[in-house]
């Protein structure tokens, strides 16, 4: 399903929600989004070789693929960028990820794919010139990954948020807006407990959107967070979640004494 987040007739944010088919349980739901402006496109968080072939015939009815100028990844987990062979044999796009990832994502891609093709962002993130507006590419390490950035639009206020505002939802839900946080938040709950590295870091983070004042915060997994309101409830109760090594105890550290495998 494509999912017209903003458009302004000059502006375009799209989302797609339902390109893997996920009812066996055996993959998990992720979102991949394109903005366009002025002829140029970027496509953020583009997913796995499962999602490439519906995203590229998705995407060719508001955008050639080809054109693609930017490919965004927040982390190099494989339901980012596992496809990013095929993008860039596919147009002449460059790579956008953190320089913690930029020399293992050559991995994912056949020898000498990627030279020249990877542009490593440091830590403190960047603002990116793109078709006339400055888009803000943000630190959000350790929500989950060791180097994840975030990606802002000005334009719409939509902060494209990567792991951070998850939930485990079917497509078909993911594809609306959150109505109510506390009905959604077990959705959410056990995610950022698991994923994300720690309370200190979701306090900063939770800081540095509150200046940003986004409309609209948008998952790789799961639904929207849109209205101030509902943004400021996720907020509230990230800045104050116990989660990642928060809650390891010693007892989560000793060696297996059983055969603890499943098919």
């Amino acid at each position: 399903m494509t999912i017209e987040l903003f458009n302004d007739g000059i502006h375009l944010c799209l989302m797609f929600t339902d390109l893997t088919d996920d009812d066996a349980g055996e993959s998990v739901q992720s979102n991949q989004f394109l903005i366009v402006r002025e002829g140029n496109g970027i496509l953020l968080d583009p997913g796995g070789v499962l999602s490439y072939n519906e995203l590229y015939m998705a995407m060719n009815r508001h955008f050639p693929p080809k054109q693609l100028k930017y490919v965004f990844a927040s982390h190099a987990d494989p339901d980012i960028i596992a496809s990013l062979p095929r993008w860039l044999s596919g147009s002449e796009t460059r790579l956008l990820i953190s320089r913690v990832w930029s020399r293992f994502v050559p991995h994912f891609c056949p020898q000498g794919k990627t030279q020249g093709r990877i542009i490593g962002l440091p830590d403190e993130g960047t603002l990116l010139p793109f078709g006339g507006v400055t888009f803000q590419i943000l630190p959000a390490h350790f929500l989950h990954a060791e180097g994840n950035l975030q990606f802002f639009d000005p334009v719409s206020r939509i902060l494209f948020s990567g792991d951070m505002g998850a939930s485990m939802l079917p497509a078909a839900l993911a594809s609306q807006p959150v109505a109510n946080f506390e009905q959604h938040l077990p959705f959410m709950r056990g995610f950022h407990r698991r994923y994300m590295v720690s309370n200190k870091v979701c306090r900063y983070w939770a800081d540095m959107v509150r200046r940003l004042d986004p409309e609209m915060i948008v998952p790789q997994h799961g639904a929207p967070l849109k209205g101030r309101a509902l943004i400021a409830e996720f907020l509230d109760w990230i800045e104050g979640l116990a989660c990642g090594v928060d809650l390891m105890t010693q007892d989560m550290y000793v060696p297996p004494t059983a055969v603890n495998l499943s098919a």
